[in-house]
């Protein structure tokens, strides 16, 4: 009877944890694919950049993607890190898997094409493939639908407030891709990544379209505040009214939901 008990609450305790999944996800795009394939029951634990859908911001987090830490992550005791290919430190990850933790690193480039691999890819290591079929044509019908809209030309930029400093989105990032699919022009596609700006070199380019988050106009201690920003108010943008304020994710990160994006810019007027 004793042995009966033990091997009992043994195959429950072994059903929970496969249940569970045991993963940890890392990179918001990441994330919100899982949810989307209805598959979070299978995540144990995030990072800071997992801000969608807000159910994901109860789970632990690992601190930031990019910067995640060995301790962190195996107090997690998972089973799988399903990373974004720019998650770091590398040598982090590799330590994680010399320990017989299972890393798997997903697509995640600056481009639709690359969301459409990540959405595969994750589907394929939650070994749920037909849903992942589902959602990849669910939202590749989404991005050509939005695609097909018209457009006003606008010469844009997408301005965070991180810091207390504002940066500008370049080449190579979610945000360029974005405005190029909108039809718009990146004033700052020039450089690469997001840096700082001087009040000089923005206005100098007199952006049409100011797309910024709403975690950098909270930073900047409301939308008044932010627009009234000398580097912000005297730009065309601002004289007309067309400063665009996004959810940081959808804004900064190549998601299931690109089409909103799209489409929120497109229909400015």
């Amino acid at each position: 009877m004793h042995k009966f008990l033990v091997a009992t609450c043994l195959f429950l305790f072994t059903s929970l944890a496969s249940a569970t999944g045991g993963i940890v996800s890392l990179g918001g795009s990441v994330t919100e694919i899982v949810y989307a394939l209805g598959q979070e029951k299978q995540l144990i634990a995030t990072d800071m950049s997992s801000l969608y859908p807000p159910e994901a911001r109860e789970l632990p987090q690992v601190g930031y993607y990019r910067a995640i830490s060995l301790e962190g992550l195996v107090s997690m005791s998972p089973k799988l890190i399903l990373a974004s290919e720019n998650a770091g430190p590398k040598e982090t990850l590799n330590r994680i898997a010399e320990l017989g933790i299972k890393v798997q690193r997903v697509s995640d480039k600056s481009t639709v094409e690359s969301l459409y691999e990540r959405i595969r890819q994750v589907a394929e290591v939650l070994g749920v493939k037909e849903e992942g079929d589902i959602l990849l044509s669910e939202v590749k019908a989404a991005v050509e639908e939005v695609m097909a809209l018209p457009t006003t030309p606008y010469r844009a930029a997408l301005v965070v407030n991180r810091t207390g400093t504002l940066q500008v989105a370049g080449s190579g990032t979610s945000a360029n891709e974005l405005m190029g699919l909108a039809g718009f022009t990146n004033v700052f596609a020039a450089q690469q990544s997001y840096k700082p700006v001087s009040k000089e070199s923005f206005l100098a380019l007199q952006p049409e379209v100011i797309i910024t988050t709403t975690a950098s106009v909270e930073k900047s201690g409301g939308l008044s505040h932010f627009t009234q920003d000398p580097v912000i108010a005297n730009t065309p943008a601002a004289a007309s009214g067309r400063i665009v304020v996004l959810d940081d994710l959808l804004a900064l990160g190549m998601g299931p939901r690109c089409d909103q994006v799209i489409r929120q810019l497109k229909a400015i007027p």
